[in-house]
């Protein structure tokens, strides 16, 4: 029987089985492939910990960074397509419950602002008067 997401422990189980996914992606996994992992991993814990229970544990800002990560290595469609579906996939196979639902439900609102304003910023910009 599966449980919800309750702890940072389940937060750091579900982000460590999520990104063994993304490192075995044929579409994103090259994104990942110099990633410095023992640095990047507890500032996804301290996203998705914050996200999920508004503990304050994470101050960045991963939209300036996935746009610096776009200037560098094009990001298309696809490849958030491919990222919340590996997300969505490991949710299922991990957990259920009230929180593993709005994990979800963020996971798939954040894909799709990053998705639009990274690959149609043109649809955000503010017009002069």
């Amino acid at each position: 029987m599966k449980t919800d997401i309750i702890t940072r422990a389940d937060i750091e189980k579900l982000v460590n089985a999520f990104y063994d996914k993304v490192k075995e992606d044929k579409t994103i996994g090259h994104f990942f492939a110099h990633v410095d992992w023992e640095k990047h991993l507890p500032i996804m814990y301290d996203f998705w910990e914050n996200t999920l229970f508004y503990t304050g544990t994470y101050s960045g800002n991963p939209m300036k960074l996935h746009q610096k990560l776009h200037h560098f290595k094009s990001l298309a469609e696809k490849d958030f397509d491919t990222w919340i579906s590996l997300f969505l996939a490991t949710l299922a196979e991990m957990f259920e419950g009230d929180k593993t639902e709005l994990a979800k439900q963020r996971a798939i609102s954040i894909a799709t602002v990053m998705k639009l304003k990274i690959l149609y910023p043109q649809n955000f910009t503010v017009p002069e008067h």
